[in-house]
């Protein structure tokens, strides 16, 4: 009988960046696991060497270290269930082992048949080409296959499923499950190599590690029924299975790697915020009963229950993950917030400016940290800019009265040194009395010339201050020229 306690499995493929779908079958593997004080594991599926890409394990690591998904096996801590990389647990012939148990059994066979052969079966189904196996090497003698395997004939073992009949499996999410036998194809257990394919490793692997529930996505519904007549065929009890429903982009088509946003580091790169990304990811498919939105890793742990996963697929939604990576940055304590943020800054401040105080004025206005960076360029330098921005309905501006307000404010703003927030907030507020006109006929031309923008964050005197005298003076002679000319 399998254990009691809930234990699931990460089982990555060393092959390049993570995959959005990747990480959330990661998040709800740990979040299963959590929920009930059960053991999350990391199994690296190594065995298809082929497409091993060098560097994919630190990837593995460092992704779900910045994710938060802390393991409680795997190949760095060991729980008494290893080797944890399936090329170690390969050294030792334990595939092959069971492998052959199957084939004692008449669950299994030998396969001797060369590419050509294997060509020849090929056939179109629905327009894609697939080769079906024809059960040739099944009919051959105890004595001929001893013959080939003497000779060194190169083999594949293969599962031997029946034609007749059905198998039946259940999913946690889309129920009972039947299909007819005739469309089981007689899938490699053991290549030529002597390596496992992943769907026998996975089995073997699962149910040695004591594995409850195993979590991935409903493209692997089709090859379950296969799963299972290996579980019978050991007699073993099968794990539960929870298939994920597909993440497709805003147009409904499936999330490609080509998007530019599929991977946890193409995220990363972008600006985004790893409590963020693993926020939303948890939503790609499962939503709590009260459609809280925001959660941390903690509360989606207490909050979790994969029977609440929906069957139908999951959009990701760039323009709501912007939103959600917003609303962490705006909760984020300011030491971090700096830190994050300062490469962004120096990408376009070289000036020893106030760097505190002009990330402050984005804080709230940015929803990934490369959005700071068209927000505070003209602190760098002052753009060229059109005079028709001194023209506004609302604030009652335009370019004549811009410039008599600028030419009034220069011999004030000269004149005056305390160039702090109170200080131009008092001084240019009692001209606006003085000249009994609106407060934004002053403020709208004042803000434009330190600026060279039409939206900034902060207004005028936020600008002044750090800013300070002899740069807000420069600015505002040269909007003075350009109303001049």
């Amino acid at each position: 009988m399998m254990s009691q306690k809930i234990r699931t499995r990460y089982a990555p493929s060393p092959t390049g960046k993570m995959h959005v779908g990747n990480l959330r079958t990661a998040l709800y593997e740990y979040l299963i696991a959590k929920h009930e004080g059960g053991d999350f594991i990391l199994r690296i599926e190594d065995t298809d060497q082929e497409r091993f890409v060098e560097g994919a394990l630190e990837i593995i690591y460092r992704t779900m270290e910045k994710a938060g998904l802390h393991h409680d096996e795997g190949p760095d801590r060991d729980g008494g269930y290893g080797p944890y990389v399936q090329s170690e647990r390969q050294e030792s012939g334990l595939y092959l082992e069971y492998a052959k148990k199957l084939i004692d059994k008449g669950e299994a066979y030998y396969c001797f048949c060369d590419k050509e052969r294997l060509e020849s079966l090929k056939q179109v189904v629905a327009g894609k080409e697939i080769m079906i196996y024809d059960k040739h090497c099944l009919h051959l003698s105890k004595e001929e296959v001893q013959k080939k395997l003497d000779e060194g004939v190169p083999y594949v073992i293969r599962q031997n499923n029946p034609k007749e009949g059905t198998t039946t499996f259940n999913d946690e999410i889309y129920g009972e499950i039947t299909v007819n036998n005739e469309e089981l194809d007689d899938m490699v257990l053991i290549k030529s190599d002597g390596y496992p394919t992943y769907n026998f490793a996975n089995v073997i692997d699962d149910h040695l590690m004591n594995i409850t529930h195993v979590v991935r996505g409903n493209e692997y519904i089709s090859s379950s029924p296969k799963y299972q007549r290996l579980y019978d065929a050991f007699g073993w009890e099968p794990p539960k299975y929870v298939h994920l429903p597909l993440i497709t982009d805003e147009t409904h088509k499936k999330l490609s790697k080509r998007c530019g946003h599929s991977s946890f580091e193409d995220l990363l790169e972008q600006g985004f915020i790893p409590e963020a990304i693993v926020n939303f990811i948890a939503l790609l498919g499962w939503s709590p009963e009260d459609n809280t939105e925001i959660f941390s890793l903690e509360e989606l742990t207490k909050m979790f229950d994969y029977r609440h996963i929906n069957k139908s697929p999951a959009v990701f939604d760039m323009v709501k993950l912007k939103w959600m990576n917003g609303e962490y940055i705006k909760k984020m304590d300011n030491d971090k917030y700096y830190k994050m943020a300062m490469p962004y800054y120096k990408d376009v401040i070289k000036k020893n400016l106030d760097e505190k105080k002009i990330l402050d004025l984005v804080k709230t206005r940015i929803e990934v940290f490369p959005d700071i960076e068209p927000l505070i360029d003209f602190f760098e330098e002052l753009p060229d800019y059109s005079i028709e921005m001194y023209t506004h309905k609302k604030m009652k501006t335009n370019s004549e009265n811009s410039l008599e307000v600028l030419n009034e404010l220069l011999p004030i703003l000269e004149k005056h040194d305390d160039y702090s927030i109170d200080s131009l907030h008092d001084l240019i507020m009692n001209y606006v009395a003085e000249k009994g006109i609106k407060n934004g006929q002053a403020l709208w031309p004042v803000r434009t010339a330190v600026s060279g923008k039409q939206m900034t964050p902060g207004g005028a005197f936020e600008i002044m201050e750090i800013l300070g005298k002899e740069e807000s003076l420069r600015r505002i002679r040269i909007g003075i020229d350009k109303l001049s000319k």
